[in-house]
């Protein structure tokens, strides 16, 4: 991360127009999704973005690769409803480039199926021709699950959309044996 002591007035002041860019873009993706826009999903990775699930389900590189992803997903949804909450930003040297957090849910329809979906975003940010775009994109599930379950959301295998009970992603500290110590590069 840069020390923003060391920039002037002017970089500062682009670094917050660039923050509000790339805070607005997740935002963006939700509406995208909701309303299964393929020209959206274009704009809003690069040509030669990469899509991830820490799962496993989801991996997809390039533009075409990822709407087609997109689009297979779609077919078995309903409609999605997705909602943003905290998203952390992070700079580097390279003012073209940006790294994220960001904090999320969702309401869908799944197969018939009334659910909710606790999802967070590990990012990777590229500006393209002046726009900020996704570069690289990971989800992760905390759960999954149909309404009536929700009471199990605290349960390990909270991951119910596939058909089956699947290992949650997170909280990391629980699962992992690294822990949550990737969470150290954005504090």
């Amino acid at each position: 991360m840069t020390d923003t002591s060391t920039l002037s007035t002017e970089q500062r002041l682009a670094r917050l127009e660039d923050r509000a860019a790339i805070q607005e873009l997740g935002v963006l993706y939700g509406y995208v999704m909701d309303e299964r826009d393929e020209r959206g999903i274009r704009q809003i990775f690069a040509a030669d973005a990469r899509l991830t699930s820490a799962d496993g389900v989801f991996a997809a590189t390039g533009i075409d690769e990822i709407v087609e992803t997109y689009l297979g997903r779609f077919k078995a949804l309903g409609p999605t409803n997705h909602f943003s909450h905290g998203h952390v930003v992070r700079f580097g040297d390279d003012p073209d480039r940006a790294r994220g957090l960001l904090a999320s849910h969702a309401e869908v329809s799944r197969n018939g199926t009334a659910m909710q979906v606790a999802l967070r975003y590990k990012d990777e940010y590229v500006r393209n021709d002046g726009r900020w775009q996704f570069a690289t994109r990971e989800m992760s599930y905390m759960y999954y699950l149909p309404i009536e379950q929700l009471s199990q959301l605290g349960e390990r295998n909270s991951v119910r959309a596939y058909g089956d009970e699947r290992p949650s992603d997170w909280p990391e500290a629980l699962y992992s044996e690294s822990g949550s110590a990737w969470l150290h590069a954005y504090l």
